[in-house]
């Protein structure tokens, strides 16, 4: 069976920084090219926020709901043409972009880049490299996610910038090319790798990874890891979309909003560099506990930013730092915590609660904004931050008592 060591040795540094960059456009062109086009088009196609927004929602469903599916043929050994194809597909849809004149085409473009994100994005990137590296996964996937932090860095601008001088349809075909003509070969070459020795062997016992997910699933950590995991991708999914309305409730200034909003992106990479540097003395589990302690304090300074404005520069240290790291602790805890056997079917079902709460967050914000106000939604992040924190401690503690037995 192939060591940690020796895969690690086959999976040299440019690979993963190919990978990195790969991920940084991919992100950048399918997933933030739709909030740094959303304007645009709803000043030329004249189309309602909602009817846009749902397009995309229902991209982050599709995706969510396709990601066990990837994480399977991922398991199989087909992570290198799962995450190119979808690469492929997903360039190309972002290229048809350019040409919608209807909504319904417009919806059907997004619902299949929903499907693509599903195989190119960090779940099944994460899933082939603790694949192929094993332990030795976690360095490779914090420095991909160092990397790709700046993908909102590069869309933004970007697509502003070519939007502003030759129209969203020139900005999408410069999104998809970017992808078809950089990402691709940076995929292939980054996914070109020789396989684990213990493939034949797992192959001919698990074809799928279908046992090792029932094996998971009968373990309680694994439905208090997907309850971690999806208050995670709810909380943050709320405080983002909502956050620029509620700063301006608050009477906060528009340029000061903006600004508090364009810095999380940044905290979240400043986050990680920091968590490279505590790694050798905290596991990994440990921080992301602490992870949880940051986004309660985030989500406290934000309440108190209503009486002291100063706060609202902590709430930005803490929710980008604090949700920076989850990137990189979500994959390296489940594989800890539930095993490297299967990881890709594994992963890809706990990304089905994530990524599904994510997308149903700003529905659910504004849901309750309508019945109490940001006041009320503010106190709901709490509560689920706590529920969050309260299921990964108890799994930490059952997984701690399973090796002991």
């Amino acid at each position: 069976m192939t060591t940690s060591s020796s895969m690690a040795a086959a999976f040299p540094t440019g690979r993963v920084a190919a990978l990195a960059i790969a991920e940084t456009l991919v992100w950048a062109g399918m997933f933030y090219s739709f909030p740094a086009l959303i304007a645009y088009w709803e000043a030329d196609l004249g189309w309602s926020k909602t009817e846009l927004a749902g397009a995309y929602s229902a991209a982050l469903v599709c995706s969510a709901v396709c990601a066990p599916f990837m994480g399977k043929l991922i398991d199989k050994g087909h992570g290198r043409a799962v995450l190119t194809t979808c690469a492929v597909i997903g360039g190309l849809l972002v290229g048809l972009l350019s040409q919608v004149q209807a909504s319904w085409q417009f919806f059907a473009l997004w619902l299949g880049i929903g499907v693509c994100m599903s195989g190119c994005l960090y779940e099944p990137c994460f899933a082939f490299i603790t694949r192929m590296m094993g332990g030795e996964a976690r360095r490779a996937i914090t420095r991909i996610t160092l990397i790709a932090g700046f993908a909102g860095t590069v869309s933004f601008p970007l697509g502003g910038f070519v939007a502003e001088a030759h129209g969203w349809r020139i900005a999408v075909l410069t999104f998809a090319v970017i992808i078809l003509v950089v990402a691709i070969p940076l995929f292939r070459y980054g996914t070109a790798l020789p396989a684990p020795e213990e493939e034949t062997e797992e192959r001919s016992t698990l074809p799928d990874g279908s046992s090792d997910l029932r094996r998971a699933m009968a373990k309680p950590t694994f439905w208090l890891l997907g309850v971690t995991f999806a208050m995670i991708g709810l909380t943050h999914g709320m405080v983002i979309p909502h956050l620029l309305p509620m700063l301006a409730e608050q009477g906060v200034a528009v340029a000061t909003a903006v600004l508090a909003a364009s810095m999380i992106g940044p905290m979240q990479v400043a986050g990680r560099v920091a968590m490279m540097a505590m790694e050798r003395r905290f596991s990994m589990q440990i921080i992301c506990a602490v992870s949880f302690l940051f986004m309660l304090a985030a989500i406290f300074s934000l309440i108190g930013s209503m009486a002291w404005p100063f706060l609202l520069a902590a709430f930005v240290f803490f929710q980008g730092s604090g949700y920076g790291v989850t990137s990189i602790t979500r994959p390296v805890v489940t594989a800890e915590i539930l095993g490297r056997k299967g990881f890709g079917s594994i992963s890809g079902a706990l990304a089905l609660g994530f990524m599904g709460a994510n997308a149903a967050a700003a529905t659910l914000g504004a849901a309750l904004w309508e019945v109490g106000g940001y006041a009320l939604m503010r106190w709901a992040i709490f509560v689920l931050i706590l529920v969050g924190a309260t299921a990964f401690l108890t799994a930490m503690t059952l997984a701690k008592r399973e090796r002991a037995t």
